[in-house]
């Protein structure tokens, strides 16, 4: 037909054929709305100018195989009744052999998907979701821009709890209808059950630009900020290392919602993680473990748990942790330093352990190390006892007094014991000569509270 009027523009400035031209370049960048408007334009033109004979013909040519264009579009759009009517249209319009078999294939097409959405909804509405899934696949693969089926199929998918099917729908449903505020506005409600705050922030101010008085967007808005303002707040303190007051900021966030699961785990896991870092052991392995019963995989609660089992001296149960949280996140390095940490304080702890012996806590400060060091010295110095054996097990305990309140008061030497290493141990500190290994004889006449002359130097700072 296009031969026909070689060199003939048709219709005023040759609109017809622009209106084809934009609307195919329109469709190839998926610009759908603007294409059906071009191709609208062009069936338009037909009617409203009066033509030669030679025009009329690529016209007339033109214009069905604009409603072929259209009725396509439409169909993918899922609008059937209007599809219909153009492909009827063309089959009645004297068309080419293949715009016939092209017409009346789509036109069987949109009838059987007629019959499939009057199924789905009546699956939709006896809340057989699965089946009405199912014939919503099949619909969408045809009407590919249909977003009230995409925002059925979001729906079946929301109430059988497959809620990244859903996100994806209604992501595309956000695209495909202009001022789609619903679509945000659940997209918004599923991240914010999902626990993800700042998601939800994102979907509903979306909803707020399109209709800034969109009640249920903004009922919605202002509970997401301030729940979004509270863990960023508390996030902010754990990185001050205020770890107290950042528990403080979560145990506000499960007040400020109590109904969504899992924003009660999410507060209770940075409550875990900074009770942890605040070496609160016994607290820290209770809170951990409760979202551990919840989530029992969870790989950053299991290696808070394990550091405080580490603290709390229960050096199986932090082997156990790190080992559980290595199989979940294989080459993370904290997992493997902390588990052979673990280890070397399990072996340290079934050999000799300078906090036992002081009878302090690894997390013990310098002045009560010092404390309990003079408290046992003057209670196990040799000189208090006149029984042979009695005094030489009392050497070897006062020996061990003093080597734990050498090696802790030390920042070096008790950063190395921390790490699994016996800083007193000959064979772990090569070429060192340490003051105790001669045995008690350096210390006689020597008194841990006097300032008499004596060979090895305490220092009480």
């Amino acid at each position: 037909i296009r031969l026909w009027c070689s060199g003939v523009r048709c219709g005023k400035d040759g609109s017809v054929d622009n209106h084809m031209e934009m609307g195919k370049k329109l469709l190839a960048a998926g610009q759908l709305a603007d294409a059906l408007s071009h191709f609208h334009a062009a069936v338009g033109e037909t009617h409203t100018h009066t033509h030669t004979h030679r025009q009329t013909l690529h016209i007339y040519g033109f214009s069905e195989s604009a409603r072929l264009q259209r009725g396509n579009l439409l169909l993918k759009q899922g609008k059937l009744d209007e599809a219909e009517s153009d492909f009827k249209k063309v089959l009645k319009s004297n068309p080419s052999d293949k715009e016939e078999r092209e017409a009346k294939s789509q036109l069987a097409k949109s009838d059987e998907i007629q019959r499939l959405v009057a199924q789905s909804r009546s699956s939709f509405n006896g809340k057989d979701y699965m089946t009405a899934i199912t014939l919503l696949d099949t619909i969408i693969e045809t009407c590919v821009w249909d977003a009230s089926s995409r925002e059925m199929r979001a729906e079946c998918y929301i109430q059988m709890g497959e809620m990244g099917k859903a996100v994806s729908d209604l992501k595309a449903a956000s695209k495909l209808k202009n001022d789609n505020t619903q679509a945000f506005y659940k997209l918004s409600t599923i991240y914010y059950d999902l626990g993800d705050h700042e998601m939800s922030l994102n979907e509903v101010r979306e909803c707020l630009k399109l209709d800034p008085d969109h009640k249920q967007c903004y009922n919605h808005y202002k509970r997401v900020k301030k729940l979004n303002k509270q863990i960023q707040s508390a996030e902010e303190l754990i990185q001050e290392q205020r770890y107290q007051d950042a528990v403080s900021k979560y145990e506000a966030v499960m007040k400020t919602e109590p109904n969504v699961q899992q924003f009660t785990l999410l507060a209770r896991e940075r409550i875990c993680h900074a009770l942890a870092k605040d070496q609160q052991a016994s607290r820290a392995i209770s809170v951990c473990s409760e979202v551990l019963q919840s989530d029992p995989e969870n790989v950053n609660v299991l290696k808070d748990r394990a550091e405080a089992y580490v603290q709390d001296e229960q050096y199986e149960e932090a082997i156990k942790d790190y080992e559980t949280a290595g199989k979940h996140s294989e080459n993370d390095h904290q997992i493997k330093e902390g588990l052979e940490r673990a280890q070397r304080l399990l072996k340290q702890s079934q050999r000799r352990d300078y906090y036992k012996i002081l009878g302090v806590k690894r997390t013990a400060k310098k002045k009560e190390i010092i404390k309990a060091y003079r408290k046992l010295a003057q209670q196990w110095h040799p000189d208090n006892f006149q029984d042979p054996q009695e005094k030489k097990k009392a050497e070897k305990r006062f020996i061990d007094i003093a080597q734990a309140k050498e090696v802790l008061t030390d920042p070096e030497m008790r950063n190395k014991f921390d790490q699994g290493e016996d800083p007193m141990d000959p064979d772990s500190q090569q070429g060192h000569h340490h003051p105790f290994n001669g045995g008690f004889h350096g210390f006689q006449g020597f008194n841990p509270f006097g300032s008499g002359p004596f060979n090895f130097k305490f220092n009480f700072n």
